[in-house]
């Protein structure tokens, strides 16, 4: 091997709610041009998955199989609700080097995305813009108004870009929400949290709650969408922790 030769870890990028891969769509290129190999999954019943919605288990379980065939050093990166996802399903992997939250759902043990750090952040400072966007159907899933999405996820994008995410936006089931995680990868694994000060989905000061769980803290002026916003800034965080690992 050329002593110039540089390996780095697989990037595993985890989608959030209502979202499925292509929101890395920004990301990936600026990856593969650092010769940073990744992969974005989608999860059961997002993107182009076409397996049912399930549950946070078996969200998790599909992330522990995608990682399971990787070889060498793995960062894992979780947006949101896959923060939650990368936190079970990354345990136990040795392979795991470092997770990365970005404005994600650092659960820890019995916590749910809907039930996360109870009490830990006044009522009136975790409300939102995207509570306004929620819609609860029949079918015990949830999705999203796309108008009222823009504000609430996409409020740093460019307009084509927040139009364009927003028509893509997919149903997500509440079991996936109110799954409780059984085990914390982030306790036994190097963890870096990226606070995103300017969204509108989930509060900064819960994120903050969430990083002050994790090794590292970064904060960004963007909003709950950096992958879209700023990749610039998605992009060197990960290529810097994969050449580390």
């Amino acid at each position: 091997m050329r002593a110039d030769y540089l390996v780095t870890a697989t990037v595993v990028l985890v989608h959030g709610a209502w979202h499925g891969a292509w929101c890395w769509e920004h990301l990936v290129p600026l990856l593969t041009a650092a010769e940073v190999p990744n992969v974005a999954i989608d999860l059961p019943g997002h993107g182009v998955s076409t397996e049912p919605l399930g549950d946070l288990g078996g969200d998790a379980r599909a992330l522990a199989t995608t990682l399971g065939g990787i070889d060498g050093p793995i960062v894992v990166c979780g947006h949101s609700y896959g923060g939650a996802v990368i936190t079970q399903g990354a345990a136990g992997n040795d392979s795991v080097e470092h997770l990365v939250y970005l404005a994600a759902f650092a659960l820890d043990v019995g916590e749910a995305c809907t039930s996360a750090a109870p009490g830990a952040v006044p009522d009136d400072v975790m409300r939102t813009d995207l509570a306004e966007a929620l819609r609860f159907d029949d079918d015990g899933t949830i999705t999203l108004d796309p108008d009222l999405a823009i504000p609430a996820l996409y409020n740093e994008c460019t307009r084509s870009d927040a139009v364009a995410a927003a028509s893509r936006l997919g149903a997500q089931s509440i079991a996936e929400l109110d799954g409780t995680v059984t085990v914390a990868a982030w306790r036994g694994v190097p963890s870096t949290y990226a606070v995103c000060e300017r969204d509108q989905a989930v509060p900064p000061a819960l994120q903050r709650v969430f990083a002050a769980r994790c090794t590292h803290t970064v904060s960004w002026e963007t909003d709950h969408s950096p992958f879209f916003s700023r990749p610039d800034l998605v992009a060197e965080l990960l290529v810097g922790l994969a050449a580390r690992a």
